[in-house]
C-alpha cells in the first residue's frame, strides 16, 4: 500500500477545518484534505499490521487478543469424531490442534446436556477410556522407591487355613502399595562418637564410625542431588543455600559449587568421549540462545573502554544446543561462550571420521547456523517457515490461510508416518506421494503471484514469499532425503535446560563455571533421552573415577551398569 502525501496542517489550521465541518461550511479544499487524513489513517492501520513482531505482542497486549479460532465442524457419529482426533493430530500446529481438541470436547458435552443421568455417566466413562494419561500411577512408574517386603507374623504357604480350618495355604503373587515420604534436598546424619582416656597412661580410645559413613563429608549421592538441582531443576545455589537453612541442613552456596565441580571433573571424560561420538551422528538438531557469562561481559567492558574495538572482535555470547541421533541413542550437547551454533557444530563436525556420508543438520535459517568448510546436508525447518506467514496473518488473511492450510496437511502426513512407525525410505515415499503435490503446487502459486505482480515485494507478505523460495530445497528434504525431519522442534525443547537456568540465575560467573554448566547438563538430557536413573549415574561416575578415566566409552548412559559390581 503507497504512502499517502503529508499533510501539514498547523493546530490553528485543523482547529478551523474542524469548525467549518461542525457547521458544514466545509469547501472542496477541506474535503481534499479530510480525504487525505482518511487514507493517512489506512495506511497507518497497515502499516502497523507490517511492522515487526515485537509491535504486534505490544498491540495484543494492549488491546487484546480478538482473533478466534475456526469452529470445529459438528459431530455427528463416533466416526466423524474419530476422524477429527486424527485429523487434529498436526505436528506443525501443536497448539491450535489442542485447542480445537479442547473445543470438540466442550461442544460434544454441551450437545449431550439433555442426556439423563445414567447415559451421562456412561459418556464419562468412555471419555475416561479414551483419554490416555489420567488416573493413579502404577507401581511400575516407581523404579527408584526402597522396597520393603512385608511378611504374615503367623502365617506361612502349607499353614492350614485360619478361617475354614479345612484347606492349606499356598502363595499368591504379592501384593503392591506406595507410600511417598519428604525429604529435604540435602539431609545429614550426625555421628556422636563415643571416646574414652586412660587414667593413667592418657592414652585416648575413639570409636569407629559405621562402614556406611564413608570418608568424604559429602556424599556422592549429596553432589549428585545439587548437580541435578541446579541444572536440570534450574535452582540457583543461592536459593537453595536459604531453602538448606530453613530445615536445619545448611549448606553455603560456594559449598555447593565446589561439590558440583567434583561431579564434573570426575564426568569430563564421558562428555568428551560423547562429543566424539555425536561427530559420528547421522542427524544432527542445531539452534542456540543467549546467555550471560559475567567474565567475558568484563572483558567487552575494558576493551569498550580502551577503545580498542574493532569491527570484528566477537562480543557476544550463546548457548548451543546439538541433538544428535547416533544409531539407536540420541545424544544432547551445550556449549557456552562466544562461539555460536555454526561454529560449535563445525568443531564438533571436525572430528568425524573420514569416508563417512555427510550428515543430516536441522536448523533455522539464521546465519549463524551455518558451519562453511564442514560437509553436510542441511535442512531447514518447516515450523519455522510456517511462522512467516502465521505472523502477518491479520494483515493477509487469505494468502496466509492458503500457506497454513497447505502447510498443515505436510504435517498430518509426518503424524501418519510417525504412527505408523516406517522406515526413513517408506516415510520418504509416503510424503513423494501425498506431500509432494500440496508442495509444488504451493510453489507455483507463489510464483505466480510475485510473477503477476499481486503482492508488493517488499511487503511482509512478499518477504515470507521470497523466505520460502531462496530456501526451497533445503525446507523440502524431506521429500528427497530418507530420515529428514520437517521441524527443529527437537532441539527447541532441548534448549529449554538452558533457557530456564538463564531465567531462574542469569548468568554465569566465569567461563569455566559455563563450562561446567554445560557438560553435567549435556549429561543429565542424554540420561532423559535414554531413559537412564540420571542421579544413580552421577554416582556411579564418583565411585568409579579411575575406571570412567581408563574407558570412558564403557560409562555411558545406556551402557554403564554393565560396569557395575553386583551388589
Amino acid at each position: 500500500m503507497k504512502r499517502p502525501d503529508d499533510i501539514n496542517l498547523s493546530r490553528e489550521e485543523g482547529e478551523a477545518l474542524i469548525e467549518r465541518l461542525e457547521t458544514q461550511t466545509c469547501t472542496a479544499e477541506d474535503l481534499r484534505v479530510v480525504a487525505q487524513v482518511v487514507r493517512l489513517y489506512f495506511w497507518l492501520l497497515f502499516a502497523l499490521q507490517e511492522s515487526k513482531l515485537s509491535l504486534k505482542r505490544f498491540r495484543v497486549m494492549l488491546f487484546g487478543n480478538k482473533s478466534k479460532p475456526p469452529k470445529p465442524p459438528p459431530v455427528e457419529a463416533a466416526s466423524d469424531s474419530e476422524a477429527q482426533g486424527e485429523r487434529d493430530g498436526s505436528l506443525g500446529a501443536a497448539s491450535d490442534t489442542f485447542q480445537e481438541s479442547d473445543e470438540g470436547r466442550g461442544a460434544t458435552s454441551e450437545s449431550r446436556g439433555g442426556t439423563s443421568p445414567e447415559e451421562a455417566g456412561a459418556t464419562q466413562t468412555d471419555d475416561a477410556a479414551l483419554r490416555p494419561g489420567h488416573g493413579r500411577l502404577s507401581v511400575e512408574a516407581y523404579p527408584g522407591a526402597q522396597r520393603v517386603e512385608c511378611r504374615h507374623e503367623t502365617l506361612a504357604p502349607g499353614d492350614r487355613c485360619p478361617a475354614c480350618g479345612i484347606g492349606w495355604l499356598y502363595s499368591l503373587p504379592p501384593g503392591r502399595d506406595i507410600r511417598i515420604n519428604g525429604h529435604a534436598l540435602l539431609s545429614a546424619i550426625r555421628y556422636d562418637v563415643e571416646k574414652l582416656r586412660c587414667s593413667a597412661c592418657g592414652e585416648r580410645f575413639t570409636a569407629p564410625l559405621p562402614p556406611d559413613a564413608g570418608e568424604s563429608k559429602y556424599r556422592p549421592s549429596a553432589r549428585a542431588a545439587l548437580a541435578l538441582s541446579r541444572y536440570f531443576l534450574a535452582v540457583p545455589f543461592y536459593r537453595l543455600e536459604a531453602y538448606q537453612a530453613l530445615v536445619g541442613v545448611p549448606v553455603p552456596d560456594a559449598t555447593q559449587w565446589d561439590q558440583v565441580e567434583r561431579v564434573a571433573d570426575s564426568a569430563y571424560m564421558v562428555f568428551e568421549h560423547l562429543v566424539n561420538l555425536a561427530a559420528q551422528g547421522e542427524l544432527i538438531y542445531q539452534d542456540d540462545t543467549p546467555v550471560r557469562i559475567l567474565s567475558l561481559i568484563k572483558e567487552n567492558q575494558t576493551i569498550e573502554a580502551d577503545l580498542n574495538l574493532a569491527p570484528s572482535d566477537r562480543t557476544g555470547m550463546q548457548s548451543t544446543a546439538l541433538v544428535v541421533e547416533s544409531g539407536e541413542h540420541t545424544i544432547c550437547l551445550y556449549f557456552s561462550g562466544r562461539a555460536h551454533a555454526g561454529e560449535n557444530l563445525k568443531a564438533v563436525l571436525t572430528k568425524r571420521a573420514p569416508g563417512r556420508d555427510p550428515p543430516l543438520v536441522m536448523s533455522d535459517a539464521l546465519a549463524h547456523n551455518e558451519a562453511p568448510g564442514v560437509e553436510l546436508i542441511r535442512c531447514h525447518c518447516m515450523a519455522h517457515g510456517r511462522r512467516q506467514f502465521t505472523d502477518i496473518d491479520s494483515a493477509f488473511p487469505e494468502a496466509a490461510q492458503e500457506v497454513v492450510s497447505a502447510l498443515k496437511d505436510v504435517f498430518d502426513h509426518e503424524e501418519q508416518s510417525r504412527k505408523a512407525q516406517m522406515s526413513p525410505a517408506d516415510r520418504r515415499g509416503y510424503h513423494q506421494t501425498l506431500s509432494a503435490p500440496i508442495m509444488a503446487t504451493l510453489k507455483t502459486w507463489m510464483k505466480r503471484q510475485i510473477a503477476q505482480r499481486e503482492v508488493e515485494p517488499n511487503s511482509s507478505l512478499g518477504k515470507a514469499f521470497r523466505y520460502w523460495l531462496d530456501r526451497w530445497d533445503t525446507l523440502t528434504q524431506f521429500l528427497r532425503v530418507p530420515g529428514a525431519p520437517l521441524d527443529n522442534n527437537t532441539v527447541e525443547r532441548a534448549l529449554k535446560l538452558i533457557i530456564r537456568q538463564r531465567k531462574n540465575s542469569l548468568f554465569y560467573a566465569t567461563a569455566h563455571s559455563a563450562y561446567v554448566a554445560s557438560l553435567l547438563t549435556s549429561l543429565i538430557a542424554t540420561c532423559v533421552q535414554a531413559k537412564v536413573n540420571a542421579m544413580e549415574y552421577l554416582v556411579a561416575l564418583q565411585d568409579n573415577r579411575s575406571a570412567v578415566f581408563a574407558n570412558p566409552a564403557l560409562w555411558l548412559p545406556w551402557n554403564y551398569t554393565a560396569q557395575l559390581s553386583p551388589a
